[in-house]
């Protein structure tokens, strides 16, 4: 059985940081294109950062992340992560990490990923 379940999140101040986890079971995660997504009750479902499979994995990033958050993988865990830095009451949400086959060599942050996990809140406030 397919399962993708998130941690990591928590309570942080402004301009303090997090990692956030995203433990694959069931399939090779790298294998399969990966994407992070945040929602929030003003914005719905936001895509912020994705990467594809493979050696050679590219990452996109949404204009508001930049430079903050990182993307990456860790094959022999079958886990992927996403860094934070400098966050912001803006990034306050719940984080899901995402995963889908055909997003292999090109992913990006629509919401048509095929797997989900279950979500993880941040909350950035003071």
């Amino acid at each position: 059985q397919l399962q993708l379940v998130e941690s990591g999140g928590g309570l942080v101040q402004p301009g303090g940081s997090l990692r956030l986890s995203c433990v694959a079971s069931g399939f090779n995660l790298d294998t399969y294109g990966i994407g992070w997504f945040r929602q929030t009750p003003g914005k719905g479902r936001e895509g912020l950062s994705c990467i594809t499979g493979g050696t050679y994995a590219t990452t996109v990033y949404t204009q508001s992340v930049k430079g903050r958050f990182t993307i990456s993988k860790d094959i022999a865990m079958n886990t992927a992560a996403l860094q934070m830095h400098n966050l912001k009451p803006d990034d306050t949400g719940v984080y899901y990490c995402a995963a889908d086959p055909y997003k292999y060599w090109a992913c990006n942050l629509d919401e048509d990923y095929d797997h989900w996990g279950q979500g993880t809140q941040v909350t950035v406030s003071s």
